[in-house]
């Protein structure tokens, strides 16, 4: 790819050339003036593409897997979901992977950890739980939940509870392409509960306040492991009657590390946000991939120029430098949409960068 620009690969192909590129070729090596333009793009160009997964249409054949496979056999029984612009490499958008695990009631998947950080969203069910390193906690619709690397865990529902169907969000892609990742499968294959029930909700998920004195936390990533819904909502609710939010994203909320105000991972972040009654967003555009989950509420977002409709539960995705705005269908009910994505990383590597649309009054114009 050749560029007439000063600064820039700019070198014509001659017979001559191409018998030197075939020598270099024969000692593993290459011309880097071949590719420079290529791999140092002037801005990210993506090869991700906006995609939308209706939960209505994934749904039956989600729980369809339940009478192929067996969480024994299948180690974690997960529908995986593959964006069309990186096809074989098991990422839903960046190197970000997320899939949709169900399980029916008296299951449970075997515990393992892995390098990888890991995290899920319920979407519907009851009576499920997860053991993170020992500690317990039940599961409903709408929690958050981290797996930070690492860490044993193991899930299941109780005999009692519902078909359960999350979900799961890991970065192993990325791991992947470090050569870091590592798995391994519990000695004991589930995980014995040392710790009271929904004890790092208990001891660490009050606002605003922490355990003073004994041992302090060390490890790093968040201590709480379950971010519960009804808190989190009313925490929407009240920050929308208080404030007028982010122009690009209504009233948005980071779920945090309670000790450092941070990120609840070092790698893999997470929001919910709130669009109230007839809210439309500006469009805006960062570094950094982001799924969604609509965790309430009907609306629109507009990604790169290309509407996508979206109701409870659809997941969608936004590529790095993908102009996005939002909007609410509803002019009277308040939607919400949960996210994860690599923002912790951009912010870590120091390549975050954010800018707004200056055109057209802040919006973008659909793509025809």
């Amino acid at each position: 790819m050749r560029e007439d620009v000063i600064g820039r690969a700019n070198v014509e192909d001659t017979p001559e050339l191409d018998r030197y590129y075939a020598e270099l070729g024969r000692q593993e090596s290459y011309a880097l003036w071949t590719v420079a333009n290529a791999i140092e793009p002037w801005e990210p160009k993506p090869v991700s593409v906006p995609v939308l997964w209706s939960y209505e249409a994934m749904r039956p054949l989600v729980l369809k897997a339940l009478d192929m496979v067996s969480p024994e056999k299948a180690g974690r029984r997960v529908i995986a979901l593959e964006n069309p612009g990186r096809k074989g490499l098991s990422a839903c958008v960046g190197w970000l992977y997320t899939g949709l695990q169900v399980m029916r009631p008296g299951e449970f998947a075997n515990a393992h950890n892995h390098a990888s950080a890991a995290l899920r969203f319920i979407m519907e069910g009851a009576g499920a739980y997860t053991v993170v390193d020992g500690h317990k906690m039940d599961l409903a619709a709408g929690d958050f939940v981290i797996t930070p690397n690492g860490t044993w865990h193991d899930h299941g529902v109780d005999a009692g509870g519902e078909t359960t169907v999350w979900q799961d969000g890991l970065d192993m892609l990325l791991l992947n392409q470090l050569d870091a990742n590592f798995y391994a499968v519990h000695p004991e294959h589930v995980q014995k509960s040392n710790y009271p029930i929904n004890d790092t909700s208990a001891v660490y998920g009050g606002p605003g306040l922490l355990p003073a004195g004994g041992e302090a936390w060390s490890k790093p990533y968040s201590p709480l492991f379950k971010y519960e819904w009804a808190p989190t909502y009313e925490t929407l609710v009240k920050a929308s009657k208080a404030t007028d939010g982010s122009p690009y994203d209504g009233i948005i909320m980071q779920y945090v590390n309670p000790i450092t105000g941070g990120p609840v991972m070092k790698t893999l972040g997470a929001h919910i946000q709130l669009l109230r009654g007839g809210e439309r967003t500006k469009a805006h555009r960062h570094t950094g991939s982001v799924v969604y989950n609509v965790a309430k509420g009907s609306g629109y977002s507009i990604i790169g120029g290309k509407r996508f409709d979206w109701k409870k539960n659809d997941i969608f995705v936004v590529p790095s430098w993908a102009w996005h705005e939002h909007a609410n269908s509803s002019e009277r009910d308040d939607a919400v949409l949960f996210s994860f994505s690599d923002l912790p990383s951009m912010h870590a590597l120091g390549l975050y960068r954010e800018e707004a649309c200056s055109e057209n009054d802040g919006y973008q114009q659909l793509a025809h």
